[in-house]
């Protein structure tokens, strides 16, 4: 993705101000998605913010972007990286949604409402009309304007939204009490301006009640955050870090004036600022609200570490690797930023129906205060019925239920190490029946090493053998590379550099050895299964079977010279990973199939499956097979309905069947290319996150629903009951305050979700 504050990037990120509900988000993207240059255009009412993707060459620019939100109404500027991590004025304690403003509008209105407390003990008192109005008024038209200004705006749009209600409400009750003071003055029980007081104050308790739990709901981004200190200790580029004297040789500089490769001192206790390597010194690091890893971690020299971690008790120097946009946890929470930002699929069923939310409110209001005036011979009571109709229908629990779920839920997944960057993942995660594994790198460690080297030529001497080999693997980072150059290194063997070399996907890979025996001759190491049914299979089948019986990844080093003839046999063992076994089990225990993909040899690979549990086994699979065997997992039948599936890997060639799959979930121990592609990604190489990933995801979608059960039902049961004459205005605006705070309070209740395996 583009950067989101480049005004020339493809992707803006604005900041809106001004929403007060479903209603709005609808009229913003409208007008958005009208712009010319505009492809596609989200807005988020919970994080007060609109994505929008710009076509390929487009001449928009922002200046115009804003102008056209502006002109919806509501004011707009380009967000700063990440966000803010302030507190924003409007939330602030005189701000347009601080407590100031709720306690003065009680404090104003506590004489007016207070007397209807003590009507039940026979006591009828009440302020005289001229005292009524005067505390009233401030009410309405200070305290209130923000109503009047927004909903006016509205207007000039040609739509309506919650400020619209809540204002043609109150003044209709306000209008009437003018009127019923004008025609009796001195009938101070006739007055209803405790109606439109009350009204107001508890919007206002609602919207600052929903400013807190919105700051509550987006906890985990500004946790992350907070995680980058302001400074970095770089060493004078002199300096030489194995004397002691180093540790005073150094100068602070702001974060943004780090570049790569410069060499960064870290102290215990403090938080390491950048991406690298250890190049001095060793501690124990918290990486725990990173990874969501509860326990620090030993860092020793040449190990990587993450910038935002925590650095334990020793002295370090980092190499850097990455800094600023490109770190890992800028990254991070770019991802969740970006989830909490984009929509639901189910978020499109709210926007048609916010459409005509309001005007269907205001004529139903209409209707109500003609039927009633008609049938009871009353305007006021027909009034006030049309009033408790347009204040109880304030869409705000609507146009929040969605994202606040989806802000709170991948929050708290955040935190424990689980990155859902697609907010359609909570969907289709409840309907999961199949999680299909790869093998190397997600259930086993992805550190194989060699466990047999077996000659086949009549050549004696083996190091030539394994020089030769090792040196087909030079430059390559696939874990099977890694154990042969190690192995080479360990016996003290020199790889022998290769000409022509070059990889062929889900064979291996060819070379001309620079020297040696086979200098200039065409060598190939390859997998066991690019041999099956050929001659050479027959001449090296009794040798190998046993290594493949045993479990082990089988290699052939092969002179493709004609005749091809095998020169040797590597075979290499790969560790389980500690959790495989448990993962699998709370898998089966959420009643999900497994399945495990493997390039091994199927004898091999049957015997890891059946160690730890695995349904079904599919060896032998050409990386490009991979998402075919998804797709067929997925496929539907007469006997078996169509299947969800989720696919779980780690590498460059696990990307296809991850991106095929309806829920991808790539390791971060793995490739950049395998987590593009995936849907979730998985910040520990532990694959017990995958049950806790489905849990949370399932969990998150229920809140969803429950918070849209609550936002319709209360509306379609509130709208009949003010219009019959059950709710009075006072009741309604406390009821629809009390409706939008209850959608954010169950989303929060996410918060307090923790992984079974911690």
């Amino acid at each position: 993705m583009s950067s989101q504050n480049d005004p020339n990037s493809s992707i803006l990120t604005l900041d809106i101000t001004g929403m007060t509900c479903a209603s709005c988000v609808g009229r913003v993207e409208k007008a958005l998605d009208r712009i010319p240059g505009v492809e596609a255009a989200s807005v988020n009412l919970a994080t007060e913010q609109a994505k929008v993707r710009l076509k390929a060459n487009s001449e928009t620019m922002l200046a115009g972007v804003i102008a056209a939100v502006q002109k919806t109404g509501y004011e707009a500027k380009l967000s700063t990286p990440h966000g803010n991590t302030q507190t924003k004025q409007s939330h602030s304690f005189w701000g347009s949604d601080g407590l100031a403003r709720v306690l003065l509008s009680f404090t104003l209105s506590a004489p007016l409402f207070l007397p209807m407390f003590l009507m039940p003990f026979g006591i009828h008192w009440a302020l005289s009309p001229k005292w009524q109005i005067l505390l009233a008024t401030p009410v309405q038209f200070i305290l209130g304007w923000r109503f009047y200004k927004a909903g006016f705006k509205s207007l000039l749009a040609g739509a309506g939204n919650m400020d619209l209600l809540v204002a043609l409400g109150t003044s209709a009750a306000y209008g009437l009490s003018v009127y019923q003071m004008i025609a009796s003055p001195h009938a101070s029980h006739e007055l209803y301006f405790e109606g439109s007081t009350v009204i107001i104050c508890m919007v206002l308790l609602g919207k600052w009640l929903e400013a807190r739990a919105k700051q509550q709901t987006s906890e985990a981004i500004r946790a992350l955050q907070k995680l980058w200190p302001e400074n970095a200790k770089v060493l004078n580029p002199n300096v030489a870090i194995g004397e002691g004297t180093f540790l005073e040789q150094y100068h602070e500089l702001p974060l943004d004036q780090v570049f790569p490769k410069d060499r960064i001192l870290v102290l215990p206790g403090e938080r390491i600022p950048v991406d690298g390597v250890i190049v001095f010194g060793n501690s124990h690091i918290d990486e725990s609200l990173l990874t969501g890893e509860s326990e620090p971690v030993k860092k020793l020299l040449g190990t990587k570490v993450i910038g935002g971690s925590l650095n334990g008790e020793g002295v370090l120097v980092i190499d850097a690797h990455a800094v600023g946009v490109e770190s890992v946890l800028s990254q991070i929470i770019t991802l969740v930023e970006d989830a909490q930002t984009q929509k639901a699929p189910i978020q499109k069923l709210v926007d048609r129906v916010s459409e005509i939310f309001v005007p269907s409110v205001i004529a139903i209001a209409i209707i109500t205060g003609i039927a009633n005036w008609f049938y009871l011979d009353s305007a006021s009571i027909a009034i006030l019925r049309a009033v408790s109709v347009l204040v109880i229908a304030c869409p705000c629990a609507l146009g929040l239920a969605t994202p606040a779920a989806i802000m709170a839920g991948t929050g708290v997944a955040a935190r424990f190490g689980i990155l859902i960057k697609d907010p359609q993942v909570l969907e289709l995660a409840h309907r999961l029946n199949i999680v299909a594994f790869d093998k190397t790198g997600t259930l086993t460690i992805g550190k194989p090493r060699v466990l047999a080297f077996i000659p086949v030529t009549d050549v004696s001497e083996e190091n030539i053998l394994l020089a030769t080999a090792a040196g087909l693997q030079m430059g390559s980072e696939h874990p099977l590379a890694k154990a042969l150059l190690d192995a080479a290194k360990d016996a003290g063997v020199k790889p022998i550099p290769p000409s022509d070399s070059q990889a062929i996907a889900g064979i291996g890979i060819t070379g001309k050895p620079n020297s040696g025996p086979w200098a200039g001759q065409n060598i190939a190491l390859q997998s066991v299964a690019s041999l099956t049914g050929t001659g050479s299979w027959a001449e090296i089948s009794s040798k190998v079977q046993p290594l493949l019986d045993a479990g082990q990844t089988v290699s052939i080093l092969m002179n493709q010279e004609l005749p091809p003839s095998p020169l040797a046999i590597i075979a290499f063992g790969d560790e389980l990973k500690p959790n495989a076994k448990d993962a699998i089990h709370s898998l089966h225990q959420l009643h999900i199939r497994t399945v495990m993909l493997s390039g091994d040899n199927s004898a091999a690979a049957n015997r890891v499956g059946q160690s730890i549990g695995i349904d079904k086994v599919f060896g032998q699979i050409m990386p490009s097979n991979k998402a075919e065997i998804i797709l067929k997992l997925q496929t539907s039948s007469k006997e078996h309905p169509r299947q969800y599936v989720a696919m779980v890997g780690d590498g460059i060639n696990d990307a296809p069947a991850l991106a095929t799959a309806d829920v991808g979930m790539a390791m971060s121990t793995g490739t950049d290319v395998a987590m593009q592609a995936a849907g979730i990604t998985l910040m520990r190489g532990d694959p017990s996150l995958v049950a806790d990933a489905i849990d949370i995801s399932k969990r998150t979608w229920k809140k969803i629903q429950q918070n849209l059960f609550w936002a319709f039902a209360f509306n379609s049961t509130g709208i009949p009951l003010a219009a019959l004459g059950y709710l009075s205005p006072m009741l309604a605006g406390s009821a629809m305050a009390l409706s939008s705070f209850c959608v954010l309070s169950n989303a929060l209740l996410l918060k307090r979700w923790r992984p079974s395996h911690r």
